[in-house]
């Protein structure tokens, strides 16, 4: 049952303190609470057959009909690499949405054909901010992580491949349990433009849109190329015209493009690839952006394609299975979700998936625990001392959301 509400305010006040699901951005968005069906492990294609079921089992009455992302909707979270990690994709079905799109607020709620309907969702008080979050542990220190770094561009120079993208993992330690909610809304107030989310334990902003598809359009943001802002008006103009010119820069650019494009013709037609990035401002970084266009096919869902696109250039590499390859054996890191497609989807196959950057993933074993995950792309032109500070500047919105120092790690 769907039916309209009054604007219910900050979503995020609305996410429980230990579970519930979030996806918002400028305000809008999906906050989802309890479960009535989940899905875990197996591809993209597999879950989206699993999706299809189970909406053809919902009967939905709706006082919106016909309007995006008011119905039965699936929250979902992929890892990047099925074959090198220990973690597991995840859809979940929530017993209760709450959501906003443009000036237009809803209550979904499933229940069985003969039961109560799930109450409505209460705000609840504010969240405790994280206390005496300290570094555990990381994937690898600066200099190991430079020296991997020294070998892929080594590898890129042989000829090996064009591009690998290579990440770290730090893990921090809070003095009480982590609440996601806290996480989340520090994280939607300070990256309004980002696509703030939360899936079972996967926390994040991401700036980047793997795919949306809404009325059979399809889009993807493709962001590679980035640099830090200094935080002066008059330098980050300067840094911004430097990023636009650097070849390094737009190689990587240019490669993250044509792989989107390659990966989304067979399944869309009249598409659009723009001639040139943009470049995209963050509070602590800038980056090259692309959006690229097309007709989604009727038949082809939001969640089909984010399996198609991915992994894209920006988060593996290319050739794509040299640069998995190479990422499993120099990393030393399972990304688990981390650089994963995460999104939702609505029954009719809309919905929107970005890539799972700027994150962290909580321990469930240890709650007071988080993972933090940032990573950048190697190119034959890259200095391995550059890249290491661009993921000190990509792991910044995580620690300040967690009101931790990377200093000296």
């Amino acid at each position: 049952m769907t039916v309209a509400v009054d604007d219910p305010g900050d979503l995020a006040a609305y996410l429980p303190p230990v579970s519930g699901h979030a996806w918002l951005r400028r305000g809008d968005g999906m906050i989802g609470i309890g479960e009535v069906a989940r899905f875990e492990g197996g591809t993209a294609a597999e879950a989206d057959e699993w999706w299809r079921d189970v909406c053809s089992r919902i009967e939905h009455e709706t006082e919106l009909p016909g309007t995006c992302a008011t119905g039965p909707i699936a929250f979902a979270s992929f890892v990047f690499d099925p074959a090198h990690t220990a973690h597991r994709s995840l859809v979940i079905v929530p017993r209760v949405v709450l959501g906003r799109r443009n000036g237009t607020s809803w209550l979904t709620s499933i229940s069985a054909r003969s039961g109560p309907a799930p109450a409505p969702p209460l705000p609840q008080p504010v969240p405790p901010a994280p206390t005496g979050v300290q570094v555990v542990s990381g994937s690898l220190d600066a200099e190991a992580w430079q020296a991997i770094v020294e070998q892929a561009v080594e590898r890129i120079g042989r000829g090996m491949l064009d591009k690998v993208v290579l990440a770290r993992g730090v893990r921090l330690a809070a003095s009480a349990p982590l609440e996601v909610r806290s996480l989340v809304t520090g994280l939607a107030e300070r990256y309004p433009s980002c696509w703030t989310y939360h899936v079972d334990g996967l926390v994040g902003a991401s700036p980047e849109m793997l795919i949306r598809r809404e009325g059979g359009l399809a889009t993807s943001r493709v962001l590679a190329g980035t640099i830090r802002r200094n935080g002066g008006e008059e330098l980050d103009l300067k840094l911004a015209h430097a990023l636009a010119r650097s070849g390094k820069n737009l190689i990587e650019h240019e490669l993250a493009v044509a792989s989107v494009a390659r990966a989304l013709e067979p399944f869309c037609s009249g598409m659009n690839v723009p001639d040139a990035p943009y470049v995209l401002e963050l509070p602590n970084v800038l980056h090259l952006a692309s959006d690229v266009t097309a007709v989604a096919h009727p038949d082809v869902s939001v969640l089909r394609l984010a399996g198609e696109l991915h992994p894209s250039a920006a988060v593996c590499g290319t050739p794509t299975p040299v640069a998995r390859e190479t990422i499993a054996e120099l990393e030393h890191l399972d990304r688990g979700r981390y650089s994963g497609p995460v999104g939702w989807l609505d029954s009719s196959g809309d919905g929107e998936f970005a890539i799972a950057l700027r994150c962290g993933v909580v321990d469930p074993a240890r709650p007071e625990q988080i993972t933090v995950y940032a990573g950048c792309g190697i190119v034959a032109e890259s200095d391995p001392a550059e890249e290491f500070a661009e993921t000190e500047a990509k792991l910044l919105p995580m620690l300040e959301a967690l009101g931790a120092d990377l200093s000296g790690h």
